[in-house]
């Protein structure tokens, strides 16, 4: 009995010690004693372990906030106290004379002979009222332009023998020697001075005028070319002074407080009816009021011009004779992302008033001009509407410029029947072009209808106002840079233009009357340019042309046929900026001719050359 008790006495102590203390109990237990309990319980159980709730490399537990610093006072007897914000203005800060602010800092000191730096010449500051007495206010700015042009440009082309001499005794023949050359240096000297922030919008006010010098020396293998005395030397030392830009153009009105505007612009002075010169491209006497809308996504000319006289041969504005009896009238409107996104569409009609019926002239060296020398040699007016539509930008990755020409008139007097004529001719030429890189690939196609019978009411053969495009390698090109003479109709008729693409059988661009009775073109070229260099450009052209119908020629010729076919024209040229930028320019240029079988039908030359040849070196440095 005694041992069964004392058995079960040691049992109850035994399970005493292993059950765990009340609540009391184990919050009386010391700090270390808890802790250790803690940790043996959770590791029993699998729960994870505490987190610190530090900010931990930069990065805090969400829901914490870690307490605040000690507040920091300082204690500065005597400061100002700062001005409240009011004090100061919300819309801008005035700065007196902001525009010499750096010269005052000693950043920058204006030297005149400088364009590379903030310079009051060039327009980047305005002109001081203090020490200009003829200006009032601090936003007038002045800017002077100076440019020098030198061309070299050896060439060779038919010439034609004169009927009465020749350079050379016992060579007259049909066609001479080939060829020639021509220097020309031309320097151009232009001021403006212009009312308003023009960096922010258009100007409330500007003048400018723009003189132009040049010297010119051409030598020729034969007589009767330069020069229409038979006893004239075959070379020919010349210059001129013309007048180049002088108007006024007047800010109307801003309709938009993104100054989208109306303006007005009176004198002589640029403009191109569309984007690549293929209508008209000239310096003229006008009026012309244009203007944007739409954030400038919208733009309009309404422009009239009074065809001022060229000089022969530098082909600058001759103010010393009266402008020709001979009117143009333009509207034209572009729009942007129009038909389609990144698309610039235009639309221009323009109208032809040409009065020059009544008179005959002849130009600079001696040559009738107007009328030509083809058909029944009597002046003649006219009147052409030109209704058009022209397009640059892009479709996806190709590039894209277009142009289309309609022609429709009367021309009161057709030289081949003496009698009214209706004018219905065509035009239309495309340059689609493709980047890749630092290069980029084109290819150009052009067709201008042709007359298709001469002695008809009508006349179909396309010819522009004043045409200078910049197209199928612009005047790289052999065509377009060399003026053919048409020696069946004496040489003062041209079969193309100097810098043109049309074969519009005219005396001259210059100073001769548009001629519908012409053969037409046609033109499939190919391209590329590739910029080797930042400062460095190499472009090649390879052009085949055609006239589209040679009825015509077939009739000033009295041949029985001529083929179509012109030839090959092929270029080259290499264009170097030595400084990256447009103050200095080098373009050397090679071009070749070489002839198809109707071109070889029409002309030849005394060497039994098969090819011709044209090299264009051209320096140009601005200021």
């Amino acid at each position: 009995m005694t041992a069964a008790l004392t058995l079960l006495s040691a049992l109850a102590l035994s399970l005493q010690a292993e059950a765990p203390p009340p609540a009391a109990e184990a919050d009386s237990l010391p700090p270390d004693a808890t802790d250790s309990r803690s940790e043996t319980m959770s590791g029993e159980a699998g729960d994870p372990p505490p987190v610190d709730n530090e900010s931990i490399d930069g990065r805090r537990r969400p829901g914490y906030d870690a307490p605040l610093p000690d507040r920091l006072t300082q204690d500065n007897p005597g400061a100002v106290r700062a001005p409240p914000p009011e004090a100061f203005p919300t819309d801008q800060v005035p700065i007196p004379d902001r525009w010499r602010l750096i010269e005052s800092l000693g950043v920058v000191k204006e030297r005149w002979f400088d364009p590379y730096h903030q310079n009051t010449l060039k327009g980047d500051r305005p002109l001081d009222p203090e020490k200009w007495p003829l200006i009032t206010g601090h936003d007038w700015f002045f800017s002077a332009n100076l440019i020098s042009d030198t061309v070299i440009e050896p060439r060779t082309f038919p010439i034609p023998v004169g009927l009465q001499t020749t350079e050379r005794p016992g060579s007259l023949d049909v066609f001479g020697k080939d060829a020639s050359y021509l220097l020309s240096q031309t320097f151009i000297v232009g001021a403006a001075l212009t009312k308003g922030s023009t960096a922010f919008k258009p100007p409330e006010i500007e003048y400018r005028l723009a003189l132009a010098v040049n010297v010119n020396y051409a030598n020729v293998p034969e007589r009767r070319v330069l020069l229409v005395e038979p006893s004239a030397p075959s070379h020919r030392f010349d210059h001129f002074v013309g007048v180049q830009e002088a108007f006024v153009d007047y800010h109307i009105r801003n309709t938009s407080d993104r100054y989208d505007f109306d303006s007005i612009r009176v004198g002589i002075q640029p403009f191109q009816a569309d984007f690549r010169g293929f209508l008209f491209n000239d310096q003229n006497l006008g009026i012309r009021l244009f203007g944007n809308r739409d954030n400038n996504r919208f733009q309009y000319n309404l422009a009239a011009f009074w065809r001022i006289s060229k000089d022969t041969n530098s082909g600058l504005n001759d103010l010393t004779t009266r402008p020709r009896d001979d009117w143009l009238f333009v509207a034209n409107v572009y729009r942007q992302d129009f038909l389609i996104p990144a698309l610039t569409s235009q639309v221009t009609v323009a109208y032809n008033m040409n009065r020059e019926g009544d008179e005959y002239s002849e130009d600079k060296n001696g040559f009738p001009v107007r009328p030509a020398l083809l058909g029944n040699i009597r002046p003649r007016n006219y009147d052409v509407v030109y209704v058009g539509y022209n397009a640059d930008g892009r479709i996806g990755r190709i590039n894209l410029t277009a142009s289309a020409y309609g022609a429709f008139g009367e021309d009161r007097y057709n030289f081949f029947t003496d009698k009214s004529a209706v004018i219905r001719a065509f035009f239309g030429a495309a340059e689609l072009s493709y980047d890749r890189d630092w290069m980029r690939f084109r290819l150009s196609g052009l067709w201008a209808s042709g007359d298709h019978d001469p002695y008809d009411n009508r006349e179909g053969g396309f010819d522009a106002v004043f045409e200078n495009p910049v197209f199928a390698g612009a005047d790289t090109s052999y065509w377009i840079r060399q003026a053919i003479p048409f020696a069946g109709g004496s040489r003062a008729v041209l079969v193309n233009g100097r810098n043109g693409i049309l074969n519009s059988l005219r005396s001259s661009k210059e100073e001769g009357q548009s001629n519908f009775n012409n053969p037409g073109t046609m033109l499939v070229g190919l391209g590329a340019d590739f910029d080797v260099l930042p400062t460095l450009r190499v472009s090649a052209n390879a052009n085949h042309l055609w006239f589209e119908d040679t009825i015509t020629l077939q009739v000033l010729r009295n041949e029985g046929s001529i083929p179509r076919e012109i030839g090959w024209d092929l270029s080259a040229s290499a264009i170097w900026r030595p400084w990256a930028n447009q103050n200095a320019v080098a373009r050397l240029s090679a071009a070749a001719l070489v002839p198809g079988a109707g071109f070889r039908d029409l002309f030849g030359n005394s060497n039994g050359n098969r090819n011709y040849y044209s090299v264009l070196a051209n320096v140009v440095l601005s200021y």
